[in-house]
């Protein structure tokens, strides 16, 4: 297996004034083509800094960040953009969707912007639509839609084409849990077919999808462990 998405070294420090925070620490880890890695930790522990440079939306300070090979240090905004709509499947918190747009067309849109005809996108669309429960709400638009229902066309989106590197942050924060696995299942059946998939969660139980999971304190890594070892016990005692 090949790295899809490694960190060497990572530091980020958000400064105001004279104060700063160390949001990441000499963070390094790889992971791997058809991998699935859990992060966890408490909140302001550095799991959502962790994803947004991963995913190019912020930059560190120092250190190497790497997406299949490419330093993203490197590229400018452009390439960047390209890579992001391209290879990288983003889930953000607050979904991010377009209001303007139907759920099959907010999914369809990174598709679209990389060239792909419009009834191939919307087809692609449907289909991501499918893996997440929510296909028959394509024609809807984001305010006709639940928190839970435009979740999953927010996952929809970034699972849609070839995406090598899936990045979920709390992407069952809004899901029931009968819902949360569906959405758990589908991005394990991407882990499966290849790529590489990196899911914040503060939910041991979400974290034995994954096969390994990474705790987080202070912007770094305390421990690493699978989930046959319980992440849960491992959490009660720090």
């Amino acid at each position: 297996m090949t790295a899809v998405l490694r960190f060497d070294n990572v530091t980020r420090v958000y400064r105001s004034g004279d104060d700063s925070v160390r949001a990441l620490d000499a963070v390094s880890f790889e992971v791997r083509t058809g991998e699935m890695l859990a992060v966890m930790g408490p909140s302001g522990s550095g799991k959502s800094t962790l994803l947004a440079i991963a995913g190019g939306l912020d930059t560190a300070d120092t250190g190497t960040v790497e997406v299949e090979g490419t330093a993203l240090r490197g590229l400018g905004p452009t390439a960047l953009a390209c890579l992001r709509r391209d290879r990288i499947g983003y889930v953000f918190q607050d979904f991010n969707l377009i209001g303007d747009l139907t759920a099959a067309e907010n999914v369809a849109l990174p598709r679209e912007l990389a060239g792909v005809g419009a009834r191939s996108a919307r087809r692609a669309a449907i289909s991501a639509l499918e893996e997440v429960g929510v296909a028959a709400l394509g024609r809807r638009f984001p305010e006709q839609l639940s928190g839970g229902q435009r979740q999953r066309v927010a996952i929809a989106r970034a699972l849609i084409g070839e995406r090598r590197l899936i990045l979920a942050d709390e992407p069952t924060g809004a899901l029931d849990s009968l819902t949360s696995e569906v959405v758990l299942e589908a991005l394990r059946s991407r882990a499966d077919a290849g790529a590489a998939v990196v899911l914040v969660t503060h939910e041991p139980r979400y974290a034995g999808w994954a096969d390994r999971t990474m705790f987080l304190r202070d912007g770094r890594i305390v421990d690493a462990t699978t989930p046959r070892e319980r992440p849960e016990q491992i959490l009660e005692t720090r």
